[in-house]
């Protein structure tokens, strides 16, 4: 496991100064990554994927819990030393490194069962997404991204951080707050708090989910607006937006944030 010394240490070796456009804040406590890899709820023939290895700390917490990781990273520098950091700190073990974007990924070596992984702030939700509905093999996963962000992850219905990021998620499966991370447990230290939330993959949908993807964007689009007239854009009209309304059972003064995943559907459906 990397502790802070070895992390700066490494990093000052290979001249690499974090950036904010890469999201990078490298997690310098072993305690921390312990905590990470204990929530995931990993077995041994899990197939995980992380993205955003960075230095590799991460990493040597999941090669303990699983033989089998897959490492998507896209800066050139960090992919190229990841391995030399695991045959030093994980002799014996292996990692398939893919280097690319995760927004642009579409294969991986393996099919993945978890994602567990220290998600880029500024691009955490688009990336999660992306993952869950390119992978379907994925049952579980624990991320850790912004507080605010994993607190709209694991919303309730009726409740101030219920939105879209709440309903997309649940379109694949539950989500739940698993802990809260400090803030001086990275290096550099960021300005905003950051929490962990699981989710399982666990539900499969006949529904098209690009429809009902903009049916939650256009309902959130004007938050406090009814879905009257939230949806009239999307619908048309107001009272296009009306009959849809009640053609899935809905009522048309009802706002986005009272709905679950399973009425955006019928909404979605009775177009």
């Amino acid at each position: 496991m990397l502790g802070a010394k070895e992390i700066r240490q490494l990093a000052g070796t290979l001249e690499i100064k974090p950036t904010k456009k890469l999201g990078q804040n490298f997690v310098i406590d072993p305690n921390t990554i312990n905590r990470i890899v204990a929530a995931a709820g990993l077995v041994p023939e899990d197939v995980v994927v992380e993205i955003g290895p960075g230095l590799g700390s991460l990493t040597l917490g999941l090669l303990e819990k699983t033989e089998s990781v897959i490492a998507v990273e896209i800066d050139p520098k960090l992919a190229k030393q990841l391995p030399l950091t695991i045959s030093l700190h994980a002799p014996g073990k292996t990692v398939e490194l893919v280097i690319a974007d995760a927004l642009q990924i579409r294969e991986l070596p393996k099919a993945p069962t978890a994602l567990v992984a220290n998600l880029p702030y500024n691009i955490s939700v688009p990336v999660l997404l992306h993952f869950l509905a390119t992978f379907p093999t994925l049952k579980k996963g624990l991320v850790m991204v912004q507080a605010e962000v994993a607190h709209r992850l694991a919303a309730s219905p009726g409740t101030k951080d219920y939105g879209s990021p709440s309903l997309k998620m649940s379109w694949y499966g539950p989500a739940r707050l698993a802990g809260n991370i400090g803030r001086n447990v990275f290096w550099p230290a960021p300005n905003v708090d950051s929490a962990l939330v699981y989710f399982q993959h666990n539900v499969t949908r006949t529904a098209n989910r690009k429809a009902v993807f903009a049916v939650i964007d256009a309902a959130f689009g004007q938050r406090r607006k009814t879905l009257r007239q939230s949806l009239s854009s999307w619908a048309g009209s107001p009272s296009a937006a009306e009959e849809i309304l009640i053609r899935a059972g809905i009522d048309p003064k009802f706002r986005g944030e009272q709905l679950l995943i399973d009425q955006f559907i019928s909404i979605a459906e009775a177009k």
